[in-house]
């Protein structure tokens, strides 16, 4: 029999994409995959050297169960030379296998049966998952193409219940690639809940610059890690920050249920943060990415795509596909099966994002191009 807790959580719909393309092209045919949030780039040579030498030094055991005491040390002076954030110390870093393990770990600390965490809708698909398997109440709160899908302080306020424990904010959000703007986050921070803060996609910027909720307020838990960034999803490594007075309560989750993150991996993510030649490699992709994105932004908007406020961050273009259906799924799999072309339908994201399309550019310019021809021809036969 299978718990209530497992029937309530829904399907990746992008998994659901991605896995009949990988269908059709086990069959023989030709996908674009423009769905995925993945980067198509290896990791950087010096971090994929570091595992090497990890290995060949034999590091392949346990660590601490919160991360290599040198890991912390490096994120703690990352986030004081990024963010001027400079009263972190290294027993206040959680270093995970990924960041969805961080976010297991992090709410099943903070969160009780029935309370409330206010998500933006849209939001990344797993958000309502994860509070939905510890027995919370995901509460939406609808954000607007118009205003680059920013939250609404006064929004949140009104939204805000006895039982309302954090919010949980995104930026650079996926699926819509914006980011909040300071003056939003210092209000975000001024509301006095507990304040969760994804910051995976920091250092994707493209326009302006991020910010780290830990910049404005103590009442948070921030989540990042190397898988965007530096290129190492495979590596599966990510960490939180966390005030002090938790750190006991989730290295006590991290020793029963994970042990500690992987070995090797950690000293890989180590030279993510202090090789200098790692930056040389990271600055080289977000280049890419931006040459990227101005040009899908502009075949899209060609085509009749609506984007309002063009994205700044991450690898995504959230389009409104209201001209072309009122049907994102149906639409996504059509776009698929007819055109060949993977992209993922906006209901996986709140049912804000229906009639929208999330494109991802975290494919090569040619892939690219010829996904928009592909595409083009699909909607007009041209």
């Amino acid at each position: 029999m299978i718990c209530r807790r497992v029937q309530e959580i829904k399907p990746f719909l992008v998994m659901d994409v991605l896995e009949k393309a990988q269908a059709m092209e086990r069959a023989g045919e030709s996908v674009i995959h423009l769905e995925v949030g993945e980067p198509d780039f290896d990791a950087p040579e010096a971090v994929r050297r570091a595992a090497v030498e990890a290995l060949d030094k034999g590091q392949t055991h346990y660590t601490h169960s919160q991360g290599i005491p040198q890991l912390r040390e490096a994120i703690c002076r990352y986030y004081a030379d990024t963010y001027g954030v400079r009263h972190l110390e290294p027993d206040q870093i959680m270093v995970t296998s990924g960041s969805s393990p961080a976010f297991l770990v992090a709410l099943s600390t903070i969160l009780n049966c029935g309370e409330e965490v206010i998500l933006s809708d849209p939001h990344y698909a797993c958000y309502p998952s994860f509070v939905h398997f510890l027995e919370g109440v995901p509460k939406p709160v609808p954000v607007f193409e118009e205003e680059g899908f920013q939250f609404r302080p006064e929004a949140i306020r009104k939204a805000v219940g006895p039982n309302t424990k954090a919010i949980l904010i995104n930026s650079p959000a996926n699926p819509t690639g914006t980011l909040l703007d300071r003056e939003r986050l210092e209000a975000i921070a001024d509301l006095g809940l507990w304040v969760l803060s994804d910051e995976i996609y920091h250092g994707l910027v493209y326009e302006g610059r991020a910010r780290s909720i830990l910049e404005f307020t103590d009442k948070c838990i921030v989540f990042n890690g190397f898988s965007k960034l530096f290129a190492m999803t495979g590596f599966r490594l990510g960490y939180l920050i966390v005030p002090k007075d938790l750190v006991r309560p989730m290295q006590a989750l991290m020793q029963n249920f994970f042990i500690s993150a992987n070995s090797v991996s950690q000293w890989a993510g180590l030279a993510a943060l202090t090789d200098p030649t790692v930056q040389e490699d990271v600055e080289r992709m977000r280049r890419t990415y931006d040459e990227r994105r101005r040009f899908m932004i502009r075949r899209l908007r060609e085509m009749g795509f609506g984007i309002s406020v063009e994205p700044t961050g991450a690898f995504y273009v959230f389009a409104n596909a209201r001209r072309f259906c009122d049907n994102s799924l149906e639409f996504a799999f059509q776009v698929l099966e007819r055109a060949k072309v993977g992209i993922t339908p906006g209901v996986d994201f709140g049912a804000q994002g229906e009639g929208y399309v999330r494109f991802s550019y975290a494919n090569s310019l040619g892939n690219i191009a010829e996904g928009m021809d592909r595409l083009e021809k699909f909607l007009y036969g041209r």
